[in-house]
């Protein structure tokens, strides 16, 4: 294909920088609206003016936050059309389904209830209103189901058939798609990052509270339940990690190469804890690809494959291929892409065309239900996307990137369940306000949040690269033919606006916890 690398390499940047923005709004949609609802849930139950004065306070930062996280998300969901219309054509029935979903469903109930959630105290009843809160917090996350659904279905495409009258894949198994095992995974996982970013956000608010001496008795529930919620939260982030690098293995086994930093693959893989990788490492040579590492011998075997004994392919097995452990090369894959899409073009010339004889003869190798179609899938359809590749080592991702980015992820993970452990003992103790170090911590855990959900998007997105779809698109098939610098124009507009929009964000939170709650806002 005669592709314009400089528009595909900029028609990513611009929806990493979108996408990375975004992401800094979310985590706290997901999160604070849980812990405001069990606030407000604390308030209707015990009829303590101050649970009230909380719920409003936490209330309007996310009201601050949630505003301009939708801005950035709007734009993102627009970029399908605008720069990747030729991915929007050959998935737009199966990817266009859970976002319509999450429009007409979850974003209407968030969106209707959340006037009420900051506008309708004391117009309506307490009950009414809690529910009303309860709704934008169940809304929210039903929001990141569906966009999560649509993600996971890039990572591993289940429940859809191949029309080659159109060219583009089809929808027939709803519930395939909506309940695959990386869906799940995926939803669970992303949502207890946001989880875990959130409470992070109330402590560390609160820990700045307690440093300066002010709301004492405010700051120090809040902490109680951002701590619990936080610490629970932070254990099933970590069981959802694993059950995500599974499937990981399972479905995309170059990403777990980059993960690890594995080349040559092995049985009884050690999973790297610490590790530095050679820099100029590439796929065949003879550098070794580690200057040092510290690793837990058999763990990345069984993470991958409930098996302390199994192997786990390298980058090289994949690339390169692996007679013993039956995996074929690249180069082989490409080769039979370049079938698929080359009988798929004979098929649509022979439509145009009307020549009955040939369409007669290719027919059934698009009918997955026919012995010839299944062959034909089994042999040549399922590497598609290979056959718009040009090299073997096209299929590996930005191995260091990805490295860094997972560990970084994991050793931030675990800090955290620690972190949260010691914020809950003391607190619950009551010592919290006079362990200075402790408070002044949170303060400097809140960015390490923002900095390993980050992470983990660069783990997820970059890690299967090239692949918009895994094995079926790859982004140089999928981006829009414009012209690059019409998208060099935009990502430069973008990322002043998106870094205005962060940096009102920021200044309109610093005014309000500089305010801080209003005395006599519980009775308001």
């Amino acid at each position: 294909m005669d592709i314009d690398m400089s528009l595909v390499d900029w028609s990513r940047a611009q929806f990493a920088l979108t996408a990375m923005y975004h992401w800094i709004f979310v985590p706290l949609t997901l999160g604070m609206t849980f812990m405001i609802a069990i606030m407000e849930t604390i308030y209707v139950r015990t009829g303590k003016e101050e649970w009230k004065r909380i719920t409003k306070f936490w209330g309007k930062l996310f009201g601050i936050n949630f505003a301009i996280g939708v801005a950035t998300g709007i734009i993102l969901e627009f970029e399908f059309g605008t720069n990747w219309s030729n991915y929007s054509w050959f998935v737009g029935d199966i990817f266009g389904a859970p976002l319509a979903i999450e429009g007409i469903m979850a974003f209407f109930m968030e969106s209707t209830f959340i006037a009420i959630m900051f506008f309708g105290w004391n117009k309506v009843s307490k009950k009414f209103h809690l529910t009303s809160t309860w709704l934008v917090a169940i809304g929210a996350n039903l929001s990141a189901l569906w966009i999560l659904v649509a993600n996971a279905w890039m990572q591993s495409p289940v429940g859809t058939v191949f029309n080659p009258d159109m060219a583009r894949n089809e929808m027939v198994n709803f519930w395939e798609v909506l309940f695959s095992p990386v869906a799940i995974n995926k939803f669970l996982h992303t949502i207890s990052n946001g989880y875990v970013v959130s409470a992070i956000f109330i402590i560390g608010v609160s820990a700045w509270f307690l440093l300066k001496k002010r709301n004492i008795v405010f700051a120090k529930k809040s902490i109680l339940v951002a701590a619990t919620f936080g610490l629970v939260t932070s254990i099933f982030l970590a069981l959802t990690g694993d059950g995500s690098a599974y499937e990981v293995a399972q479905k995309q086994p170059m990403k777990l190469a980059a993960m690890e930093g594995l080349y040559d693959g092995k049985t009884e893989a050690g999973l790297v804890v610490v590790g530095a990788l050679t820099p100029g490492k590439e796929a065949g040579d003879d550098k070794d690809a580690y200057i040092f590492k510290i690793e837990v011998p058999k763990m990345l075997s069984w993470l991958g494959y409930r098996s302390g004994d199994a192997f786990v392919p390298g980058v090289n097995d994949l690339v390169y291929g692996n007679e013993e452990q039956g995996l074929i090369s690249a180069e082989e894959k490409i080769e039979r892409g370049k079938v698929a899409v080359q009988t798929l073009t004979e098929y649509k010339t022979a439509k145009d065309e009307g020549d009955m004889e040939t369409l007669a003869q290719l027919s059934p190798l698009f009918d997955r239900e026919t012995s010839e179609g299944q062959e034909f899938y089994e042999n040549y359809f399922r590497y598609f996307g290979y056959g718009y590749l040009n090299a073997p080592g096209d299929i590996i991702p930005n191995v260091p990137m990805v490295f860094y980015s997972f560990h970084i992820m994991v050793g931030l993970g675990f800090f955290f369940i620690l972190f949260f452990f010691l914020v809950l003992w003391f607190t619950v103790k009551n010592k919290i306000d006079s362990k200075k170090w402790l408070l002044r911590l949170s303060l400097l855990t809140m960015p390490l949040a923002f900095i390993a959900s980050q992470a983990g998007w660069i783990v997820a997105e970059v890690g299967r690269q090239p692949w918009v779809i895994q094995d079926l698109m790859p982004t140089v098939a999928a981006v829009t033919r414009l012209d690059a610098s019409a998208v060099q124009l935009t990502f430069v507009l973008f990322a002043i606006i998106f870094t205005t929009l962060l940096v009102a964000e920021i200044s309109i939170m610093v005014k309000a916890i500089k305010t801080g709650p209003k005395e006599n806002e519980g009775g308001k």
